[in-house]
This record gives C-alpha cells, structure tokens and sequence, in this order.
C-alpha cells in the first residue's frame, strides 16, 4: 500500500480500517462513528480489467449477503478499462455490467453507496462502479474525464480546434473536476476533514438521480433536466 493511499484511508477513517490490496484492487472494511462501512476501490491509477472487475463484484456480493445494510464507500484511482485483447475477447463490457448489477443489488438491499475519486477517474473503468453510487464526491486534484478532447475529436470528425473552444464555454467538452461539479456528475469537493465529510455522505438520504437537476441549478447542463422532464411528461 502507498504511502498517500495510507494517509488518505487514515484520513477517511480515523476509527480504523482494514483495507487490502490485490493487484491495485482495495477490499476491506473500516469504522467510522456511525458503524462499519465496506470499501472496496482502485488504486495506482490501474485500468480495470475482467480480473478487477469480477474482485469487485465479489467484494460488493459478499458485503450484500452478509450484511444488506452496511454501506459501501468506492475510492477511485483509475485510467479507466483495459484495453487488451484478451480482457476484450473475454467480453469486458459483460463483467462491467456484472460489476454495475451488484451495485444496484446492494443499493436494492438498502445499502448507501457513496464513491470519492482521490485520483484519476477515466471512461469505463470509473463508469463501472464509482459513477453507480448514490453520491460521488472528490478531492480537489482529482482528475474526472469521460474522453480526452483529442480522442473525441477522432471519435466526432469534428475539427480539434472546435472542440477546444467550446470547452471553453461548455462544461460539457471540458475535462477537469470541476467542470464535472457544474455538469452535477461530481456531487462536491472534499478540500479537508475528509472523515467529517464521509459522515455528511454516509447520513445524506439518496433521492434519486440528481444529477441532471443539478446540473441545470449549476449551469453546466443547463437543458437536460427540462429535456428529461419534457420526455418524462409525454410533451417530447
């Protein structure tokens, strides 16, 4: 374990924890005043593969079925997914769904999920598990991005110039942590008393899918959520 992966978890968890780490996986659990939460994360900036993704999933099912209530916090530190040969004849896009469904099983049971991103958080391997969560918050030096704008400028056909001036209006085309608070992908900043912070998560009720509301109160995506409510309401 590193050092600033060390720091960070004594940070969050003050209490204790016993945290593990497996070939860049975390798996664990700690203590906090309102009780034991599991973790489970990435670490090393790794790109998740089939192997993380099914360690992941196993660590969420076990939390599920031994203990339906107990939260699960998601630290994440990842380039995104594999990009192998074999992880991609394997069908990665199957044991990412896999690793989602277990979430969504754990959030069924009552379980809170609630996901800081403490270093990179890129495409697949962030989308997986730490955007499944209920809540997702990060440190301020993080690093969120869907797509780089060179990569989507081969993916658009649209000129790289373009898309590098309407990043500059448009949270939207623009990497960066806080673009993704504007847009209310990135629920909040944590700049410090990080355990505080978790508490505050940990008691938050989750009220549904958010995201696009905020987004529209932020001004970074400002018609999704009349868009959504328009479809919603037949009107679209």
């Amino acid at each position: 374990m590193t050092v600033a992966l060390q720091t960070l978890l004594d940070a969050l968890f003050p209490l204790g924890h016993e945290v593990n780490v497996n070939d860049s996986v975390l798996g664990g659990t700690a203590r906090t005043d309102d009780g034991v939460v599991t973790v489970i994360g990435t670490t090393d900036k790794i790109e998740v593969g089939v192997d993380h993704a099914l360690a992941l999933a196993d660590s969420v099912l076990a939390s599920t079925a031994e203990h339906p209530q107990r939260p699960i916090v998601m630290l994440v530190d990842t380039a995104g997914q594999r990009l192998a040969r074999r992880d991609e004849l394997l069908g990665i896009n199957g044991y990412f769904a896999h690793l989602a469904q277990t979430l969504d099983l754990a959030r069924r049971r009552g379980a809170r999920l609630v996901t800081l991103v403490y270093g990179e958080s890129v495409s697949g391997g962030f989308l997986s598990f730490g955007l499944m969560a209920d809540h997702i918050h990060a440190l301020p030096d993080a690093q969120v991005r869907v797509m780089d704008l060179r990569a989507m400028a081969r993916v658009t056909k649209q000129p790289l110039e373009k898309l590098q001036a309407l990043s500059q209006s448009s949270p939207v085309f623009a990497p960066g942590v806080e673009n993704y608070v504007a847009m209310g992908a990135v629920t909040s900043l944590w700049p410090d008393d990080l355990a505080q912070h978790l508490l505050e998560a940990l008691r938050t009720p989750a009220a549904g899918d958010r995201r696009a509301v905020q987004g529209a109160e932020r001004g970074g995506r400002r018609l999704a959520a009349s868009v959504a409510a328009d479809v919603a309401n037949g009107n679209a």
